[in-house]
């Protein structure tokens, strides 16, 4: 128990920088920054697996030595313990008066009658009657055996608790989708639905569950220093015999207010804008490009992004290359522009702006390489290959014509929502076997072990000497209450 206890410390303590330093598994633009902002001391912790903890290989080890032990410490104890509930009590020390409670009195009454009186007062005890060479008759009782079985009780269901997790991160998965709150859908049909996925070890992402999503509409609640009080998504879903009549059910989705459908769980993560931007080129056709935006200001929502066009009938992959479109700049919901530099003063969306930049020519799209639909790649620009047009800020309407005659127009506003879907099937058991290590540790902490003996001696002028011994088997902290009490109870006239 001993080296069970120090691994639980040393678990403890390896599980700091999990909550100090950013996770991969959470955020990995903050780990590059971090890396980035702290030089070689960043490369050294990225170099240890500081920013991945939990799957780290000395986390890993001191949870592994930690199973071994409690399951080393359990077999025995286990063992000891089915031992000792087939065991009797122990016999009745010689000298009472040593222990440190005892009580000594007369008692008309016979040893046979006072050990009947007894086994009435000790009720709910495990007694055994004895009779000594003398003709003395003794009760040799303990009780209190639940305390060790809550101790057992909390123990395996921490192992349990250690399986449960264990199983649930092989067979979990946890997906993150932006969907734009104007009817837009997402079916979990696939990992390619997801912008980002996080796998357990035994998941591929061919069989998640199926369910389709429909984002009707998002309304954020604010408070006047622009603090959110409530967000609320309508949505609809299909999941289970839904998907086959095309039944769609509505559902109010909110921050504390998951949907959970056939074992999947879909949490509401924040939210933010996707400008709108219509392009007409010189040809006379128009494009239009709904892209979510990324808040670089969470109090204010102040957004950067990137919409990226293609030109319309260009064949030529050389010539397409030179004339793809990216606007990218900031935008505010709700605009305030000092000195041309463009600001947000509220989150919701009163009175939206744009600061944009208008870039011409390679956007990298056709490399075959991925890249953020929240940025263009710089390498481009630094070529050559991409160079800014215009800039521009643009109120909701605004547009700007191009040397080429290609106007860009900013012509609305959308909302999306940020959703989490976590499947988790162990999530019970770890619920389950954490409520059984409450209990277990509730009843290890209140029930004391104790035992109690009682010798009714023959004494002189036929009387009865009737000696009470006690002694707690663990904490002695109320139990002098307890044993006084059965002491009066067993003196003459309290039968």
């Amino acid at each position: 128990m001993r080296t069970a206890l120090v691994l639980l410390f040393l678990l403890a303590l390896a599980a700091l920088p999990g909550a100090l330093l950013p996770q991969r598994s959470l955020n990995l633009r903050a780990v590059d920054q971090f890396i980035e902002a702290n030089g070689w001391w960043g490369e050294f912790l990225d170099r240890v697996q500081a920013f991945d903890v939990y799957a780290s290989v000395w986390f890993s080890a001191v949870y592994l030595l930690l199973f071994v032990s409690i399951v080393g410490c359990l077999v025995p104890r286990t063992a000891e313990y089915a031992k000792a509930l087939r065991a009797q009590p122990v016999l009745t020390p010689r000298n009472l008066a040593r222990l440190p409670h005892h009580d000594t009195a007369d008692d008309t009454r016979t040893p046979d009658e006072v050990v009947a009186a007894a086994k009435g007062v000790l009720r709910g005890w495990r007694t055994v009657e004895r009779t000594e060479d003398d003709g003395a008759r003794t009760i040799s009782a303990e009780k209190g055996y639940l305390r060790e079985t809550g101790n057992l009780l909390f123990h395996f269901a921490m192992l349990g608790l250690i399986v449960a997790l264990a199983i649930g991160k092989m067979i979990n998965y946890e997906g993150q989708v932006i969907v734009l709150a104007n009817g837009s859908q997402f079916c979990n049909a696939g990992t390619l639905g997801y912008d980002s996925f996080r796998p357990g070890l035994r998941v591929d992402g061919t069989e998640l569950t199926p369910f389709c999503l429909r984002v009707n509409d998002f309304r954020a609640d604010y408070l006047p220093s622009g603090v959110a009080d409530q967000f609320t998504a309508g949505i609809d879903y299909q999941s289970g015999d839904d998907l086959e009549t095309g039944t769609w059910r509505p559902y109010r989705l909110q921050v504390n207010s998951p949907l959970r459908t056939e074992g999947d769980r879909v949490y509401l993560l924040g939210h933010g804008y996707a400008p709108v931007f219509t392009v007409t080129f010189p040809n006379g056709e128009t494009r239009t490009q709904t892209i979510q935006w990324r808040p670089v200001d969470q109090l204010t929502l102040l957004s950067e992004g990137a919409t990226k066009f293609d030109p319309p009938g260009v064949t030529d992959p050389a010539e397409r290359r030179t004339k793809q479109l990216a606007i990218t700049g900031l935008f505010a919901p709700t605009q305030i522009v000092h000195g041309g530099v463009l600001s947000s003063s509220f989150p919701d969306l009163t009175d939206p702006g744009v600061a944009v930049d208008v870039m011409r020519g390679d956007l990298g799209i056709d490399s075959g390489r991925g890249q953020s639909i929240f940025e263009i790649d710089q390498s481009l620009v630094d070529s050559g290959r991409l160079t800014r047009v215009a800039r521009q800020n643009l109120s909701l309407g605004d547009a700007i014509t191009l040397d080429d005659g290609t106007v860009v127009k900013f012509s609305g506003v959308e909302r999306w929502v940020s959703l989490q879907v976590s499947h988790d099937p162990a999530q019970p058991w770890v619920l389950g076997f954490a409520v059984a290590m409450l209990i277990g540790l509730g009843v290890s902490l209140t029930v004391k072990r104790r035992r109690l003996w009682v010798r009714a001696r023959p004494g002189d002028a036929g009387r009865t000497v009737v000696t009470v011994g006690g002694l707690a088997r663990t904490d002695q902290a109320g139990y002098g209450e307890e044993f006084s009490r059965i002491a009066a109870a067993l003196r003459p006239g309290k039968e």
